[in-house]
């Protein structure tokens, strides 16, 4: 049922951290400029646009079919400028100094990073990671767009329609019983305790997140 959260997650973490380190660390001139521009334009895109952008470019154009990976790919587009804009902040409280005596100590940049500047923003970090899986786990028009519902489970993402939470509540909130709507607002209560525990378990590793 959250499959496609872990994929998404699996994806925009390690490519969310890159460019947030780019930024900080290396980002410079022109380049640095456009890559801010488009995460801040990524910031605003509506979830629907992700997922009308990958059905565009992943069914109509390469021909795939549609599947769980697919919008898996929908929520990369949600999940990496909500990820790259709370680990660039983190990376920024890390005090000039503790990178200064790193590398006047003969450390390389890279490891100076690796080794200071990571563990130093590491509470942050996952912090941000946390919001941004809060940010997708809820998203139901790039779901409606690129998985196909079912209410048999399905553990492949590659292959045949999938069950997800949000699906869950479009499908049983349209019956027309008083059973099916019971389950709509069931499943809508389970995920926004999910989104909840998340959200306070955000909070609490961000009292962790002050670069002492």
């Amino acid at each position: 049922m959250f499959t496609r959260p872990r994929i998404a997650s699996v994806i925009s973490i390690p490519i969310a951290i890159l460019v947030a380190i780019y930024l900080v660390e290396y980002g410079r001139g022109r380049l640095a400029r456009w890559v801010t521009f488009f995460v801040d334009v990524m910031t605003g895109i509506p979830s629907i646009v992700a997922g009308l952008f990958i059905f565009t470019v992943w069914v109509l154009i390469l021909g795939f079919q549609k599947s769980g990976f697919a919008a898996s790919l929908a929520l990369v587009i949600l999940m990496v400028p909500v990820v790259v804009r709370s680990t660039e902040e983190m990376l920024k409280l890390v005090p000039n100094e503790l990178r200064e005596a790193s590398l006047a100590l003969g450390v390389p940049k890279w490891v100076t990073i690796l080794r200071i500047v990571i563990p130093t923003a590491l509470a942050g970090i996952v912090t941000g990671i946390m919001l941004g899986v809060a940010r997708v786990i809820g998203e139901t028009a790039p779901l409606i767009l690129l998985v196909f519902y079912t209410q048999s489970i399905n553990f492949n993402p590659f292959s045949g329609p999938q069950a997800a939470l949000p699906l869950i509540i479009f499908d049983q909130a349209g019956r027309p019983n008083q059973a099916a709507i019971d389950r709509a607002w069931g499943a809508a209560l389970v995920l926004i305790v999910i989104v909840m525990l998340l959200n306070v378990i955000a909070r609490i590793l961000a009292r962790f997140a002050r670069v002492r």
